[in-house]
Parts: C-alpha cells; structure tokens; sequence
C-alpha cells in the first residue's frame, strides 16, 4: 500500500514526473543537505532516525542549506514527456523544522533542457506550505509542458514532488501501420476505475519495464464474496487492438486464476460514467487461465472488435497483475 493522498487528479493522472518512465531532476540552486534526484524517487518518503551524512541529518528528499543572503532557491525537473498538468503534490513528509514556508512552480515547453533565455510561465502562484504534509494543488493550465520549476521561498526541504496529468503523444508522427502498446502510459494510457487497488494502483499495470518487486504492480486484497475484481483502463489512442500481454511477474501464490477483457468506443461521458457503460461492452477477450509469474500472450484468441477507447480487465476473482500490454493499430 502506499501512504500518499487520494485526488481525482492523483490517482487517474500520470506522474509525468516519475524517474521510470524517463523523469529526472536536472538542476538545483542548493542541494547541500539532500541531493535534488531524491525529490522524484516514486516510493513514499522515509525517516531513519539516527542516519547522518557528512554534510548533516540524512533526509530523503531535496534540501538547500539555510540560505544567508537574498533570493530563493528552486529545482528544475525534465518530465518524462511533454503533457498537460492537472494537478501537483508537493510533499514535506518529514520535514518539520526545515520545510520551505512557501513554494510556486513554473512550466515551460523546451526542445532540449532550459537555457537562460527560456520563457517560463507560472502554472501555480506561491502558495503556503506546512511541515511533514502532502500539499495538492489543482493546475489550471491548458499547456502542453516538457519542464516545470519547483520555487521554495527562501530555502529548505521538499521531501517529493508529483506532477499528474496526461502525456500528449503527437500521432500524426505514428506509423498506423505497425501495432503499438496504445495502453502504455508512455503512449497517453491511464486508469480510470478500479473496484480495489489495496496493494498497488492498477496504473501500475501500464508502467514500463516488468517490475522488481510484487509491489510494483496491482494487486487486490482477498475478495470474500461473489464476482471478481476489475480495472478499467484508457488508452492513449483509439485503435484496433490485436494481441493482449498478461504479465503476473513475481505474483506466485496470489495471481489470478483467470482473466477476460472486455472494450467499448466512449465518445461523451465521465471517467465514473464509464464504470456503468463498460456493463455493455463487448468481450475482446474471453476468459483465460493464467499462470504464476508468467507472460501470458494472446493473439488468435483476441477478437476484431474494431477500434475501441477503453477496455475493462477483469482479474478472476482476485489477485495481483504486474503489467497489462494492449499492442493495436492506432486509429
């Protein structure tokens, strides 16, 4: 499970400042007591009392010395891929007598990192911070950015820094013609619902790479009860989906013993709405038996359902799913 908050934007946002899908902090005024890469790390962030380093208490997040002179200090931090941003977190946990009092954050669009002479815009206006809290702020920005600005005034420690929104992939440079993972968070895909995510969110399902740890993906609790537990996913961009990868890495004794997908073409509505529409939309796949930590492939037995927006992946009746990998044809 993980200790961070619950919002809209947080939990059916990307974190397009996650260093897995390619995020990493580029540059700090002041790093002395804790280096700027920490402020990104996806794992909630942790205490260890009695741990000192040479420069002071080791704190796991970013920290600039006691500022002496005028000014502020600020990282910059490249997002994974350029995107709207709906919402941030900027999180003090465990920072308590040397958390900044305020902090804004600037955005821009840039072909490579920032210059001097990039034009940065303000996407959140200063905004008071408490010590060891989570602090989400909704964006109202309709930008497209690649980079943002964490401001803190005058200095201090930021323990992590989410940014949540949605990649914006230009598919008019796509090949229509080559299958591509259209549910890929680094295509645009996301969660939408889910009927559980105690041990992982099921956006996890959409991360790269296979994980390292059972947590690193999605898993239910126990279902105690008829029916089965279910995710319903976006994907990036319409299209025909044609083979289905169903990976239950390191899940040995608590993977599902089957699964199914069913998709459907969503043209209005809301994410929530799409819980009730998925009630009618077609089988893409029909139930399968999977297997403990094993990449299951499904190609002959996925069917032509033509293009579709959405899919409904149903884990039977429980039980924990590393990654979930839908290859189509862009429409």
């Amino acid at each position: 499970m993980t200790d961070e908050p619950a919002n809209e934007f947080a939990t059916r946002s990307v974190n397009l400042a996650d260093p897995r899908l390619g995020a990493a902090a580029i540059y700090a005024s002041d790093d002395f007591f804790a280096p700027k890469e920490r402020l990104l790390d996806p794992a909630p962030a942790q205490f260890i009392p009695g741990k000192y380093d040479d420069n002071g208490k080791w704190m796991d997040g970013w920290e600039s010395r006691r500022k002496r002179v005028e000014g502020y200090d600020h990282c910059i931090v490249r997002l994974a891929l350029p995107g709207s941003i709906e919402g941030v977190d900027i999180d003090t946990s465990h920072f308590t007598g040397n958390y900044p009092p305020a902090a804004s954050i600037d955005a821009c669009l840039s072909d490579g990192d920032p210059t001097d002479r990039t034009a940065w815009t303000e996407v959140l206006a200063s905004a008071g911070l408490t010590g060891n809290s989570h602090h989400l702020f909704a964006i109202h920005s309709h930008g497209i950015w690649s980079h943002v600005r964490l401001n803190i005034y005058p200095d201090g420690g930021v323990a992590r820094l989410r940014v949540y929104g949605r990649v914006h992939r230009d598919w008019s440079k796509v090949d229509k013609a080559k299958p591509v993972d259209l549910a890929a968070a680094l295509n645009g895909g996301r969660a939408v619902a889910w009927s559980d995510q105690h041990y992982g969110s099921p956006a996890a399902l959409l991360m790269p790479g296979r994980g390292e740890v059972m947590g690193d993906g999605w898993e239910t609790v126990r279902r105690r009860q008829p029916g089965n537990e279910w995710a319903i996913l976006q994907l990036g961009h319409p299209g025909t989906l044609q083979r289905v990868e169903v990976d239950t890495h390191l899940y040995k004794g608590n993977y599902p013993d089957r699964c199914s997908i069913q998709a459907g073409y969503l043209r209005g509505g809301t994410d929530q709405s799409a819980v009730t529409q998925s009630m009618f939309w077609r089988t893409l796949l029909p139930e399968q038996k999977l297997r403990a930590d094993h990449i299951h492939v499904f190609e002959s037995e996925v069917a032509d359902l033509g293009a579709v927006t959405h899919v409904r992946f149903n884990a039977i009746p429980d039980g924990g799913v590393m990654r979930l990998h839908l290859f189509g044809l862009p429409e």
